[in-house]
């Protein structure tokens, strides 16, 4: 160990080391969101090896940009390179999370909430001067079509086939027509998901982003769920009292303006014996406990939207890392007597079933 003062120089050659691969992977990620943009990755999709020719071919793209782009994805272990045959070849494996939406490992829409983040980081960095935040309206548009593409896949998987069953009393009213809302559905996956795995239900979503609403709409027509899920551009915290026999957030309780006055609002919302359901990120309220890639996510997600979003509007900005702690004081202030946390174990989610 160094002497106080003194430079160790080794520990400081790992740091460079270190950031250095941080500024690798912010690079590679401008090439992803290009590859995903593209449709680059599903084209490569279960086409075996191929050479730079054989790309453009299938994408009608330039030759000179495909190479630089291909070698990228080689430098990144991303593709499997042939120097004797000159091909790349996507593994079943990457094309599970870069090319397959219906996959659960999808994680290749993240690149579009990078760039789109990325995009509003200089406002960001004025906040910290000025305070107040960036509204949802100066972010792309693709950053909420990126939020709806990365929870598709982990709802398909999940939503109905382990959280919802994790919570028998909500299974039983839907099962019987009960009426259930998603607040902050943004594309409505959540919404109609249910509405397919329990026909005689009756769904609602509401966001406050108008677009939003509009995908959702469009969503499910396709679905052929429209005649039973309504939704509406609506503000959470003015939910029509006792209508609802679940109502469900997904991650959008830590980065709402006002977590209580929501949560208060659902708690009227519910019929008696209602069921909350709340997903939130799977971290702690202790930095210390997040000293991993998750965390380091999660603090940035948090930074370059949910907080600025949140104080945008004079909001409690309270964070994506509020951990099951926070959880419990928002609920309690809210009016929930019953706050249980789901025994579903999740890399990525947290689940709270709340009632009064």
């Amino acid at each position: 160990m160094a002497a106080t003062g003194e430079i160790d120089r080794e520990k400081a050659k790992q740091a460079a080391l270190q950031i250095l691969n941080d500024v690798a992977s912010a690079m590679h990620g401008a090439m992803n969101f290009i590859g995903d943009r593209l449709g680059l990755f599903k084209a490569m999709k279960d086409a075996g090896p191929l050479t730079i020719e054989d790309l453009a071919a299938k994408t009608a793209l330039n030759q000179r940009y495909l190479r630089e782009w291909l070698n990228s994805m080689v430098a990144a272990q991303y593709l499997e390179y042939d120097p004797a045959r000159h091909t790349y070849l996507l593994t079943p494996e990457y094309a599970m999370a870069l090319a397959d939406e219906d996959s659960p490992y999808f994680v290749g829409s993240y690149f579009q909430v990078v760039q789109a983040v990325m995009s509003v980081a200089p406002k960001v960095a004025e906040a910290f001067r000025t305070g107040g935040g960036i509204t949802q309206a100066e972010y792309p548009p693709w950053m909420f079509e990126a939020t709806e593409r990365n929870s598709r896949p982990r709802y398909q998987s999940k939503l109905t086939r382990k959280w919802i069953p994790a919570m028998p009393q909500a299974v039983e009213r839907l099962q019987r027509g009960g009426a259930a809302a998603d607040v902050g559905c943004g594309g409505g996956r959540a919404a109609i998901l249910i509405a397919k795995a329990f026909p005689a239900s009756r769904l609602f979503g509401f966001d406050l982003h108008a677009e939003s609403i509009e995908r959702a709409r469009r969503n499910a027509a396709a679905a052929g769920v429209a005649d039973r899920v309504t939704f509406e551009v609506a503000n959470g915290t003015q939910l029509p009292p006792g209508k609802f026999d679940l109502v469900t957030t997904f991650d959008v309780v830590h980065d709402s303006v006002d977590p209580v006055e929501l949560m208060s609002s659902i708690r009227r919302s519910l019929t008696p014996g209602g069921t909350y359901l709340v997903q939130e990120l799977n971290v702690s309220s202790e930095v210390e406990e997040n000293i991993r890639p998750m965390g380091k996510i999660v603090y940035s997600i948090s930074t370059l939207y949910c907080i600025t979003t949140s104080l945008a509007q004079g909001g409690a900005g309270i964070g994506a890392a509020m951990g099951e702690s926070k959880a419990r004081e928002l609920a309690a202030a809210a009016g929930f007597m019953h706050f249980r946390k789901l025994p579903i174990k999740d890399q990525f989610a947290v689940l709270y079933e709340l009632m009064e």
